[in-house]
C-alpha cells in the first residue's frame, strides 16, 4: 500500500469545523509535505478548484498548479498530483507546463483529470460548463492533444473542441511516455474515458465490497478495450485515530456535528451534476471526498486491519484527509503504519 495524503489548499476538510488550525498558505503546505517526505508518504494530491468548496466561496484558497510548482522544488521523494481540468485550460499550454513542473521535480509530477462538476465556479472563472457527457466528449480531445505534445516532435490535431497545428514541446517530461494520468469517473462514459486514455483509477471513499467490485469492473472494462491494466487503484479516505473507541466516538461526533455552514454551497451541484453510483447523504458530505465511508475510523489496530482488507481488494494507493493534518499525519505514520507492515508480514508467514 502507498500512503497519499491531501494537501490542505482550502484550510481543512471539515465542513463543520470552523478552524482547524490548517492555515491556506504556501508556508503551511510546504510544511505538510517536507514532513511528509519524513514521515514515509508516498505521494500528495493537490485538489483545483478556484473556489474553496469545504469552507465556503469567500473563503481563502490555494492555486493548484502554482502551488505544484512551488512545492516541486523544496521536495526530494514525494510524488505530487496536481488536478487538471479541461475546461479551464488550454491543452497544449497544460502540457508544457506539465513537462516544466516534471522537470522541476525530476519526474515526480502527475496528473489527476477531473472533467468537473460545480457548474456556480465555471460561471465566476470562466470554465465551459457543459452537460456532463459533453464534458467528458472534452477531456478525451484535451488528453489527445496532451499526450500528443508530451510523445511527438511535431503535433497536429484538430478536433471539436481544440485545434493545434504544427506544435513543437521541448522539453519533454522526464517521466516517459507520459507522466501517469489519474482519473475518477462512475458514470460509464466516465469510466470509457479513463479506459481509454488513463494510466490509474481513482475512486471517492467506498466499503471494502463497494471498492472491490470497481476495481474488478474497471480492470474487465480496460480488458475488453484491449489494453494494458492499469497502473494504480487509488481511493479517498479520512482518518479518524485516538487510542481509545470512546475517544474516536467524541471525535467522530464532532466533525459530523451538522451546522448551517457555508462549506455546503456546492452539495446540490456535486450530487446533481455528477453521475455517482452511491447516493450522497449529508453526513457524508461533511467530510470531503466522501471519506467517511472507508471507516478508516477507531483505534490504530482496528484502522491497519482495515487498511488490509482494503489492500487485499486490490487497492493500492489511500489518498489520506486529518485534521489538524500535521499532528493526525505523524499520529498515522508512526502509530498505523508500522502495524500496517507487522500484520502483512505476520499474514505471509501463515499463508507460506
Amino acid at each position: 500500500m502507498k500512503y497519499g495524503f491531501w494537501l490542505p489548499i482550502f484550510g481543512g476538510w471539515l465542513r463543520n469545523v470552523e478552524d482547524e488550525q490548517m492555515p491556506t498558505t504556501f508556508d503551511y503546505a510546504k510544511k505538510v509535505v517536507q514532513s511528509a517526505e519524513k514521515w514515509g508518504y508516498d505521494t500528495t494530491l493537490i485538489a483545483e478548484l478556484n473556489l474553496n468548496d469545504i469552507k465556503g466561496m469567500e473563503a481563502d484558497s490555494l492555486e493548484a498548479w502554482s502551488t505544484a510548482a512551488g512545492l516541486a522544488a523544496v521536495t526530494e521523494k514525494i510524488e505530487i498530483m496536481t488536478a487538471i481540468r479541461p475546461a479551464f485550460h488550454n491543452p497544449a499550454v497544460t502540457a508544457k507546463m506539465a513537462a516544466n513542473i516534471d522537470r522541476i521535480s525530476n519526474g515526480r509530477f502527475t496528473l489527476n483529470v477531473v472533467s468537473a462538476w460545480w457548474a456556480e465556479e465555471a460561471r465566476q472563472y470562466g470554465g465551459e460548463f457543459t452537460e456532463h457527457d459533453e464534458r467528458y466528449d472534452r477531456t478525451d480531445e484535451f488528453l489527445q492533444v496532451v499526450k500528443g505534445m508530451w510523445t511527438e516532435e511535431v503535433f497536429s490535431f484538430k478536433g471539436t473542441y481544440y485545434d493545434v497545428q504544427n506544435a513543437r514541446l521541448a522539453p519533454k517530461p522526464v517521466q516517459r511516455p507520459n507522466p501517469i494520468l489519474y482519473a475518477g469517473g462512475e458514470s460509464p462514459r466516465g469510466k470509457k474515458s479513463i479506459v481509454d486514455a488513463c494510466d490509474a483509477y481513482v475512486m471517492h471513499g467506498g466499503t471494502v465490497e463497494e471498492i472491490a467490485a470497481k476495481i474488478e469492473d474497471m480492470k474487465n472494462l480496460r480488458q475488453l478495450a484491449g489494453k494494458s491494466p492499469l497502473q494504480s487503484f487509488g481511493m479517498a479516505a479520512y482518518v479518524v485515530c485516538r487510542d481509545t473507541e470512546e475517544e474516536v466516538a467524541a471525535e467522530y461526533a464532532r466533525i459530523v456535528d451538522m451546522k448551517d455552514s457555508s462549506g455546503y454551497v456546492g452539495y446540490d451541484d456535486f450530487v446533481s451534476k455528477s453521475q455517482l453510483e452511491q447516493q450522497v447523504k449529508l453526513e457524508d458530505y461533511s467530510v470531503s471526498n466522501r471519506g467517511l465511508r472507508p471507516n478508516l475510523i477507531g483505534t490504530p489496530e482496528q484502522i491497519a486491519e482495515r487498511i488490509l482488507a482494503y489492500e487485499q481488494a486490490g487497492l493500492d494507493l489511500l489518498l489520506l484527509q486529518f485534521s489538524p493534518q500535521l499532528e493526525e499525519m505523524e499520529r498515522f505514520s508512526k502509530q498505523v503504519m508500522p502495524l500496517v507492515e507487522e500484520k502483512r508480514q505476520a499474514l505471509q508467514t501463515l499463508t507460506n
